[in-house]
């Protein structure tokens, strides 16, 4: 009776595991190789770029943020500029990004000299790996973040967990403390035993890598799962504060005599940072309000920061100076790390340079179990099928 109930569940997992399967391959693959590509795009533009970024030290100091785009405004107006990256170190270009324009575009971000505002150049590759990275996201639906792009790769995301688990159950080997039945193929087969040993074995060595891809991907996906990890791994205060939802920002009262907005420059706020970070930082980025606040956004990375989430960020109002807050890495509890490392666990940064690796290998390998999976489908469909006698030797009336 246990064995009959067993075969049953296992022919239910089948038929879901061969389901979602066939919904999902091709989606997942998509979203997989994209994955595998920006894999090291650090390292790739940083390669490609090496000429522009940077820049031969100099006795004189270097501009102020705002007088760096002032002079790059005098020379050309390329646009709004939205955000820029400083350094601690006086070799080190400085980084320049725009804001859309009233189209929807957003011009090619520039390396400047920080001690004149030359142009160096546009970084080779950037525009590239923008498109990229948005299809491996979004898939490159409009709305971006905001469209329902990032809701379709969540639900395939849910659908791999369900593969995953499936595929686990359906390949547990009789002798399961074997590691050769586990981890060994047997590439001597052909056909569908080949098919099969490739989909299984190499199934289960990379099932770990997929889970935590999934498990992480879904941070991006879906605000109630984002929302369910703040509060099971922040403190109470700071995942309350994550929680609260985004209030739309109320529209000014018209004054009696309107007078233009001031506009808000670099300066109050790169002047704050030196004075509370001091020369413990290797480069900051400075964001400007997408709104009508004064306050602005700084990401700053210590010198002996590899990781993307090591990372300190204030705000700091530009009209006053004043630090309005901080946000420490050093001061996170080991939830709170967990959190702001989501981004370097998904790509296996975590682990240096070989998890990076490992994941895009992993990732490369999704339309292995695609083909994989669709042939062991089909070959199932075949078998099951009712052979049918030859012609003939039919006789009339059959």
């Amino acid at each position: 009776m246990a064995a009959r109930l067993g075969h049953n569940i296992k022919a239910v997992l089948r038929q879901v595991h061969s389901i979602a399967g066939l919904a999902l391959a091709l989606l997942l693959s998509l979203i997989a190789l994209t994955g595998a590509i920006i894999s090291f795009e650090d390292e790739i533009v940083d390669h490609l770029n090496a000429g522009i970024m940077q820049v031969l030290p100099r006795s004189t100091p270097a501009l102020m943020p705002d007088e760096l785009v002032a002079r790059l405004k005098a020379a050309q107006d390329f646009g709004k500029v939205s955000a820029v990256t400083l350094s601690s170190d006086p070799a080190a270009a400085v980084h320049v990004r725009f804001g859309r324009d009233e189209q929807g575009g957003r011009p090619a971000s520039l390396y400047l000299d920080p001690y004149d505002a030359r142009v160096l150049g546009s970084p080779r590759g950037e525009e590239f790996f923008a498109t990229v990275r948005r299809l491996h996201r979004w898939l490159l639906i409009p709305g971006d973040a905001k469209g329902w792009g990032r809701q379709v790769t969540g639900v395939a995301a849910l659908g791999l967990i369900v593969m995953l688990v499936s595929g686990l159950v359906l390949r547990w080997p009789r002798r399961a403390g074997s590691v050769k039945m586990w981890l060994k193929p047997n590439l001597g087969l052909s056909g569908r035993g080949l098919h099969r040993t490739l989909h299984a074995v190499i199934g289960t060595w990379v099932l770990l890598i997929y889970l935590v891809m999934t498990l992480t991907g879904l941070w991006y996906s879906f605000d109630w799962y984002k929302d369910g990890v703040a509060w099971l791994l922040s403190r109470p205060h700071v995942a309350a504060a994550k929680m609260q939802p985004k209030m739309p920002a109320k529209a000014p009262r018209v004054a009696a005599v309107s007078e233009p907005a001031r506009p808000i420059g670099f300066d109050q706020a790169w002047t704050t940072f030196q004075r509370e970070e001091g020369d413990r930082f290797s480069r900051a980025l400075l964001t400007l309000p997408a709104g009508p606040g004064t306050a602005i956004r700084i990401r700053s990375w210590g010198k002996d920061s590899t990781l993307e989430a090591t990372r300190d960020e204030f705000r700091v109002d530009a009209a006053t100076g004043q630090l309005v807050a901080a946000d420490r890495y050093a001061d996170k509890t080991f939830g709170e790390k967990i959190i702001a490392a989501v981004y370097d666990i998904h790509r296996g940064a975590i682990l240096g340079w070989p998890g990076k690796l490992a994941f895009m290998i992993a990732a490369a390998l999704m339309p292995l179990f695609a083909i994989t999976g669709l042939l062991l489908y089909l070959s199932r469909r075949r078998l099951r099928r009712p052979a049918q006698p030859p012609l003939g030797l039919l006789v009339p009336g059959e």
